[in-house]
């Protein structure tokens, strides 16, 4: 029986790595010429990270990629085969490529053929389209090779197959949404239907800016069923055995994990975002202003989870506008986690400024404008002790609040990462209570409520001043975030939310909030992406607007 052993490597590169990518690919070639395989495959753009964005179209980053690569074709010649994602300039043209490495030199250069240039990709811009590739040999196994978008059309595919490809193999750089994973299976089956065979869709792991890609990648016989599944939100190396048959190549199946449902995938996507945002900027330690607030409740936990307790440190910033229970509850969480807090008053900093600003405010009554300068003294402590530690401070504002702006600008949006900047209000409160009920290994945080019922159930307050309440500014948050969904993620009308039984006025409302409100967000620290329509890439408007939807 012909035997054929592919090794996956669902690694996490690092954006600009060069070298530690191409270090990391030969440490994985390695354990597949340990393990007698016929090729190592990595996922797509690998040898560069992914994205680079406008960065690989500099012509000294485009070059020294693909000097990496021919010194990885050099280094790693005497054992298998080696697949690897870069930029190829050829021509004068810029292209995304698969390159495949064998006996000491570049066997085969794959170009992608199709674009993507939707949501958070412009490929577009960066890269010039190819024209369809071809199949190539490894051994007894002819492969072709859909990069990432090319396996979303069947032309691709189909050519590659009647060319005489034996097996799919599809290097990917795929970033997580909420879904994503359902959406990726459902179209690669179709493929293995159109072409009857065998298809390996191979994806990054880990985080780069706001994009975290989840890995998850899988093998799929004819007949579109499951051979491979590979865990999400980690590294793997895993061993993929095809053997020839009467009909064809087919992988050897494997036992199949779990696939974790929505809320861990969202909660592994905020931990994983949180830890490579960090580590991959040189930061070891987080920090971040403990409210006794259910949001900076999260981001504590999230950043345990993603650091190690020991790793962050929690500041409680009161004013006399602080509630004992919100002093309560700041202790609770950072003890439940193990976290350092430390407790800084702002009372004497705000009377200073206070009294600076008397001569200007005079006859002027009190508004906003106090509440701010409140929130703005607190990010100014947290940024300097940011400044003097080291630790990079965490902002705490989720997607209701960033999408309204309600946050100070400044003040309580100052960070430079906001791990749960594209969930939900009302997610926050079910998240809490999953990650109370549920511990993985990948967690460093500790098991159990470390978030107590107290700080998930109280009414939601900033604390600006006497008997707060956000409801008070902002329609109930599951109202809010009913309208927010269909304003932002489904770009709806306002009569679309009306023909459904939302108000008409409280629609205008948000409306209106969430339009004076992009400039902030242009400000405002990156977070991870978790749904199709995060703030950023995915959602690109104009600060400066003056439509309103007359519907």
């Amino acid at each position: 029986m012909t035997r054929f052993r592919l090794t996956l490597a669902q690694l996490n590169p690092t954006v600009g790595a060069l070298q530690a990518n191409a270090e990391a690919a030969r440490t994985a070639w390695e354990a597949a010429k340990q393990a007698g395989a016929d090729m190592l495959a990595l996922p797509e753009m690998f040898v560069t990270g992914y994205q680079t964005q406008d960065l690989v179209m500099k012509p000294a980053f485009a070059r020294d990629a693909m000097r990496v690569i021919e010194d990885l074709a050099r280094t790693c010649a005497a054992g298998p085969a080696l697949g690897i994602g870069g930029p190829c300039l050829d021509g004068g043209r810029l292209f995304n490529a698969y390159y495949v490495l064998e006996g000491g030199q570049i066997n085969a250069v794959v170009k992608k053929h199709h674009l993507p240039n939707e949501s958070v990709f412009d490929e577009v811009r960066l890269f010039s389209k190819a024209a369809i590739s071809g199949p190539y040999r490894v051994g007894p196994l002819v492969i072709g090779t859909p990069i990432c978008e090319d396996a979303w059309f069947d032309d691709v595919a189909e050519a590659q197959a009647e060319s005489g490809a034996q097996i799919l193999l599809v290097p990917n750089g795929s970033p997580y949404s909420r879904g994503r994973h359902e959406t990726r299976s459902a179209t690669m089956v179709a493929r293995v239907i159109e072409t009857g065979l065998p298809l390996v869709y191979l994806n990054l792991v880990g985080g780069q800016d706001d994009q975290i890609f989840d890995g998850t990648s899988f093998v799929l016989n004819p007949g579109g069923h499951l051979a491979h599944l590979l865990p999400g939100f980690a590294e793997a190396l895993v061993h993929v055995d095809f053997t020839e048959t009467d009909e064809g190549w087919r992988a050897v199946p494997a036992p199949l994990p779990p696939l974790p449902d929505d809320w861990e995938r969202d909660y592994a996507a905020m931990v994983m975002g949180t830890r490579d945002y960090l580590t991959k900027s040189g930061f070891k330690r987080a920090l971040l202003g403990l409210s006794g607030g259910i949001d900076s409740a999260l981001v504590a936990t999230i950043a345990a989870d993603a650091l190690g307790p020991e790793n962050v440190h929690c500041i409680m910033l009161p004013s006399e506008y602080t509630s004992s229970h919100s002093l309560e509850d700041a202790e609770a969480v950072a003890q439940a986690l193990g976290c350092t807090l430390d407790t800084v008053p702002i009372s004497g900093p705000r009377a200073a400024v206070t009294e600076a600003l008397a001569p200007l405010f005079a006859g002027l009554a009190a508004d906003v404008t106090e509440e701010n300068i409140q929130s703005r003294m607190r990010g100014l402590l947290l940024m300097a002790v940011s400044n003097k530690t080291g630790a990079m401070l965490l902002t705490t504002g989720n997607k209701s609040e960033v999408a309204v702006g309600y946050a100070t600008i400044y003040g309580d949006m100052n960070g430079g990462y906001n791990p749960i900047k594209d969930l939900y209000k009302t997610r926050v409160f079910e998240t809490c209570r999953w990650r109370n009920l549920h511990h993985r290994p990948w967690m460093l945080g500790p098991a159990g409520t470390v978030i107590p019922p107290r700080v998930i159930d109280k009414p939601p307050s900033a604390e600006l001043r006497e008997d707060q309440k956000d409801e008070d500014s902002l329609p109930p948050y599951p109202v809010l975030d009913a309208i927010l969904e269909g304003l932002v993620d489904r770009e709806a009308s306002v009569a679309d939310l009306v023909a459904v039984g939302f108000d008409r006025a409280t629609v205008k409302k948000v409306e209106h909030l969430l339009c004076i409100s992009e400039w902030k967000r242009f400000q405002s620290a990156p977070g991870a992406r978790l749904t199709k329509r995060a703030f950023w890439l995915d959602r690109r408007y104009p600060m400066v607007n003056r439509w309103r939807d007359p519907s």
